[in-house]
């Protein structure tokens, strides 16, 4: 069935079409009688008319659109900032576009002919500004998620207390009597990871025996890179700390094909508390990420940065939950 258009509106009424715009814009007072106003909007709701908001926006100048960019779609993560943000959004007439940058954390492509005419501004979780250009970064509202405070082209910021979980994870462990750690970092170039291994460097003392090995973000890598890590010369360590859980599930999977029992043997740790902290056997001992709070302040503060309010925010909390990965180490260590 044809969706009626503003014309048809006009036709049913027997008035002109810029009478019904005024009167479905509410600007018809002084203009049009209030009898006539009745009538158009019978009509239209007679017909079942509803206005093209797309076309309205354009005219206007505004979209009442906000493009969210994340690296991937395959990570949960990044599903609860997308859930997040377009409540907020939702609340206040507003659409969110997700937009999965087709090479990761790499420069993203235009979406669109041309962005800046489509959107209002630009959500991005876990991305660098630079990578952003293409899609207007420079010209649109800006909202970084995630991602380095410093970048000055963004117009807000919003991050997680992330050397904080690493601090909690790091006192979980030393707790437990660890001293010889393997950290499973993510070979992802971006900023979150980068403060990971800053923090876990800093806060694991000169006493402590700390390694680190590098691995893609699936759970096949990460199991291959621990294999390779605990099957090297020297003292094996007694606690992996991984960047995340993904790479922590490769991990318990590579414990396992060595005939490692965690926690009894080797105590796992993750990041982000994902689905899968649950899923696997034990269940994980994770810092959790509240993903769909860091949405609903991206989409807060690309409200305000639209509205001309400067918008400032402390790090968003993340929390330790303690599960079943994690141990004393074994009394008699190798």
């Amino acid at each position: 069935m044809t969706r009626p258009t503003s014309r048809d509106v006009a036709h049913a009424a027997g008035v002109s079409q810029a009478t019904v715009s005024l009167v479905l814009a509410d600007k018809w007072r002084g203009r049009v009688s209030e009898r006539t106003a009745a009538h158009v909007r019978e009509s239209a709701a007679h017909l079942g008319y509803r206005p093209n908001l797309a076309a309205r926006n354009l005219r206007l100048g505004s979209t009442r659109t906000a493009l969210l960019v994340v690296p991937a779609l395959t990570n949960e993560f990044f599903a609860r900032v997308y859930t997040g943000a377009a409540r907020v959004a939702a609340e206040h007439g507003f659409g969110v576009v997700l937009y999965p940058s087709p090479d990761g954390t790499g420069p993203a492509r235009d979406p669109f002919p041309s962005a800046r005419a489509a959107l209002d501004g630009i959500i991005a979780s876990s991305m660098a500004t630079h990578a952003l250009e293409a899609i207007g970064g420079d010209r649109l509202p800006l909202v970084m998620l995630d991602s380095d405070p410093t970048a000055d082209r963004a117009a807000a910021h919003v991050n997680l207390a992330i050397a904080d979980g690493m601090r909690q994870v790091t006192e979980h462990l030393q707790h437990l009597g660890h001293q010889r750690y393997l950290h499973l970092a993510s070979a992802v170039d971006s900023w979150t990871f980068h403060v990971r291994a800053t923090a876990l460097n800093r806060l694991l003392g000169p006493r402590t025996d700390l390694r680190t090995t590098r691995s893609a973000l699936s759970v096949h890598a990460a199991r291959q890179a621990v294999e390779a890590a605990l099957s090297t010369p020297g003292d094996r360590p007694t606690a992996i700390i991984c960047d995340d859980d993904i790479l922590a599930a490769g991990a318990c999977k590579a414990a396992r094909r060595l005939g490692l029992r965690v926690p009894d043997d080797l105590s796992v740790t993750g990041f982000d508390d994902l689905a899968l902290a649950t899923a696997v056997e034990p269940e994980l001992t994770t810092v959790a990420l509240p993903a769909e709070r860091v949405g609903e302040h991206g989409m807060t503060a690309l409200l305000a940065v639209l509205d001309g309010t400067p918008w400032t925010a402390p790090d968003l909390p993340v929390q330790l939950v303690v599960r079943d990965s994690t141990a004393p180490p074994p009394r008699t260590a190798p």
